[in-house]
């Protein structure tokens, strides 16, 4: 990037803040929980009070969708309380917020394409607590980006791409469910968007954002075997039959027009994206 720019990374041990880091711009300063706890509003608003940012980029989320059925108070106070933070602090010190937010906000009763005016009808504690934090952060501070993203995958952390390659080397079958559909979102993807829409002017608002393309977990899951060359059966299983504690949309294919005609992104196929983190995973 540029001088013109200091931006404070939240949630750096996350997917998408391991990809910032990987980045290693000069511009970047990172922090974890243990170095900055955003569900504290005086400690946040210590942090910016002698600083000089020009941007927040918050990674930090409570993302354990069935765990959090369990420890709603957590999850709020990360995924709602924490933005509220930000936010205030954001709008005391002029700072641009972006924030990540997800597909579980949508919930969708038909199989329709979803855009950014669809009305949200959240279920379980995640979805709510994650649309709670986008709502604080429109009431409080005009100048942000809300990026709404699905199917999140990186060669950091815990997710579907790693699970299956674990599994795919201990089983020959596998059950995967079939009739939830969306777009698997490559965290390198999204780190990019975001370096690219804040360069790209002050287009403020809310934002889909994916890889190209719209498959099950099951269609996924073929395709992560196919690549890696493992042979390995995927028997398409429905969502009832794999029940878990919080509800999962069955249709997050997210339109991303918007993002593309704001800000002249181009965006990635799915199985392009899917290579190169298996690439990255190699090295």
């Amino acid at each position: 990037m540029n001088n013109n720019y200091n931006i404070l990374i939240t949630g750096c041990e996350g997917q998408v803040g391991k990809e910032f880091q990987k980045i290693g711009d000069s511009d970047f300063t990172f922090v974890s929980r243990e170095t900055l706890d955003i569900t504290d509003s005086d400690a946040v608003q210590a942090f910016l009070r002698n600083s000089n940012f020009t941007h927040i980029i918050n990674c930090a989320a409570y993302t354990a969708v069935d765990k959090a059925e369990t420890e709603k108070d957590l999850c709020f106070q990360v995924n709602a309380e924490a933005v509220k933070n930000l936010a205030l602090a954001c709008e005391k010190y002029n700072v641009v917020l972006v924030h990540i937010s997800s597909d579980y906000v949508y919930h969708p009763n038909n199989d329709l394409p979803i855009d950014e005016a669809s009305t949200c009808h959240p279920k379980g504690v995640y979805a709510e607590s994650k649309l709670a934090g986008e709502n604080h952060i429109r009431q409080i501070i005009k100048r942000h980006i809300i990026l709404r993203t699905s199917w999140v995958y990186s060669s950091f952390g815990n997710n579907f791409v790693k699970t299956m390659l674990r599994l795919g080397k201990e089983k020959d079958s596998l059950n995967v469910v079939n009739d939830q559909i969306g777009s698997p979102t490559y965290a390198a993807d999204i780190a990019s968007v975001i370096l690219e829409m804040i360069q790209n002017g002050e287009k403020w608002g809310t934002y889909n954002f994916s890889n190209l393309g719209f498959i099950s977990w099951a269609e996924f899951a073929k395709e992560i075997f196919k690549q890696r060359k493992l042979e390995v059966i995927v028997n398409e299983i429905p969502t009832s039959d794999y029940p878990t504690p919080a509800s999962r949309p069955l249709n997050s294919r997210l339109i991303k027009s918007k993002i593309t005609d704001k800000f002249n992104v181009e965006l990635s196929y799915w199985k392009t994206s899917l290579k190169k983190c298996l690439k990255e995973l190699d090295n």
